[in-house]
């Protein structure tokens, strides 16, 4: 019969524990009811910060940092965070001449808070679209699938449609880079719709994007169309070429789909070659998928031959009495060589996703377009302006031989006040009035750029100047046509 009173060690631990803990002072750790597991109710005084409500809302600004910062581009210009850093670093480096990829990285990584790794991939899917990058290396190969090599073998600059459509300091809005120290584009000024050309393709948290590249010269005569208020239809165009099914294209929106085929054709009676394959893959892919398909018994094959370069040509060796038409179909059926594709247009504008079709993708960027053209006509006219003015005030200043008498003010007050009376009977013949600035700039005129002043010069100048004021002008009265001559030029 087992003693009540014996106590095992056991149960004298576990007392133990229980007066140990009442002792250690846990009292305030309590379960609190009536509230959602992650409300954190902390009282303000309390110098401990608990676990439970920090957490709350981490997954939703995870969310919208990696669908604003990271994975859809925007509308305004067509670009991801990386890829805008990318181009804004590409022109800080600029010199006209080739620079390494591996300092385009590290000069970009002033400006993104992410790895090497990152933007040099980044930086390669740009360059390999042969657009706004001009490359010199081994960038790798969209048809075999190569990657390309380190970048500090590879080298870029901006190519000279990038120039022309990309950059306008004037016109650029800036915003401070994630660490505060320098200044990076909001937005690059984008005179081209380059989200259509290029494309994109990124997976966000909850939602993603992927528009289709487009034809370059067919983006420009649909903007043109857009311009001259006329109808239009686009339909993508694939670097790889290949055929494609675009009755269900839907404007490139959720719940379309595009199918593409590869180019095969009969070489002989008993070999097939590829000369064209479908979008979103590459020649190793699609080899790979045919050799699955002979295993699996769907198609008989006698051999593969790759011989691409810089052209597809895949050379597929059939078995003696095995029909090439049979084959193709088969191929068309059980392989990569009929692929679907399906569009998603998801872009960010004003700081949210906004899923919207191409066709509006294009009005956006051709209108504004248009806009920026006038904001540079505009800023170009006030710079034109300027100029006259101070030509014009330069040569009533000489030829009225205002300086002689500035020996007897011996103050900047007395001498400005002495200028501005002077000027008083030509005020009507300037197009703006007279501030300090001007005066100060015509009091540090060089001597020897007086005594050398030919009024006949000076004449032609200002009538220049005047020619070119016209013309800008004019082109603000007539901004749509000067925006259709501008995308004309494009071509």
């Amino acid at each position: 019969m087992k003693d009540e009173n014996n106590i095992t060690p056991e149960d004298e631990n576990l007392d133990y524990q229980k007066e140990s803990t009442k002792e250690e002072g846990f009292d305030d750790i309590h379960v609190v009811t009536g509230h959602h597991f992650y409300e954190n109710n902390e009282n303000p005084e309390d110098t401990i910060t608990k676990v439970t409500g920090m957490y709350k809302d981490w997954f939703l600004d995870y969310a919208s940092y990696v669908i604003l910062e990271r994975a859809v581009p925007a509308i305004e210009d067509g670009f991801k965070p990386v890829q805008r850093r990318i181009m804004h670093s590409m022109k800080e480096l600029d010199d006209g001449r080739y620079n390494k990829v591996a300092n385009i990285v590290g000069h970009t990584m002033q400006y993104h808070p992410h790895g090497d790794a990152s933007i040099s991939d980044a930086m390669v899917q740009i360059g390999q679209k042969d657009l706004i990058i001009d490359m010199q290396g081994n960038w790798g190969n969209i048809l075999t699938g190569d990657s390309a090599a380190a970048p500090r073998y590879i080298e870029a600059r901006i190519s000279k449609f990038g120039h022309d459509v990309l950059y306008s300091p004037k016109i650029t809005e800036w915003g401070l880079s994630y660490d505060g120290r320098r200044a990076e584009p909001i937005n690059l000024p984008v005179k081209f719709p380059l989200l259509l050309a290029q494309g994109a393709e990124g997976i966000a948290v909850g939602l993603s994007t992927k528009i289709l590249p487009h034809n370059f010269i067919e983006l420009i005569d649909a903007s043109v169309k857009i311009l001259n208020n006329k109808p239009f239809t686009l339909f993508p165009d694939f670097p790889t070429a290949g055929i494609a099914d675009v009755s269900n294209y839907n404007d490139g929106m959720r719940g379309g789909r595009v199918r593409v085929r590869a180019k095969i054709s009969q070489l002989d009676k008993s070999t097939l070659v590829i000369t064209q394959i479908p979008f979103t893959t590459n020649t190793s892919t699609l080899i790979d998928s045919i050799l699955k398909a002979n295993e699996k018994g769907k198609i008989k094959v006698k051999k593969i031959e790759d011989n691409t370069a810089a052209e597809v040509e895949i050379l597929i060796h059939l078995h003696t009495g095995v029909s090439p038409d049979k084959t193709i179909d088969a191929l068309y059926a059980f392989t990569a060589c009929e692929t679907s594709i399906a569009p998603l247009g998801c872009v960010i504008e004003n700081h949210k996703p906004l899923f919207i079709g191409v066709s509006d993708m294009l009005k956006i960027s051709t209108h504004r377009t248009v806009d920026l053209l006038k904001r540079e006509l505009e800023i170009q006219l006030d710079e034109l302006k300027n100029k006259w003015h101070f030509a014009s005030l330069e040569k009533i200043f000489i030829k009225e031989e205002m300086y002689i008498d500035f020996k007897l003010y011996a103050d900047k007050e007395s001498l400005y006040t002495y200028l501005y009376k002077k000027f008083e009977p030509f005020r009507n013949l300037l197009v703006r009035d007279i501030h300090d600035d001007d005066l100060q700039k015509l009091t540090q005129i060089p001597m020897i750029r007086i005594t050398r002043f030919d009024s006949d010069k000076a004449d032609d100048a200002i009538a220049k100047l005047e020619s070119e004021m016209k013309q800008v002008a004019f082109d603000l009265e007539h901004i749509i046509d000067f925006a259709i001559a501008f995308f004309n030029t494009l071509k």
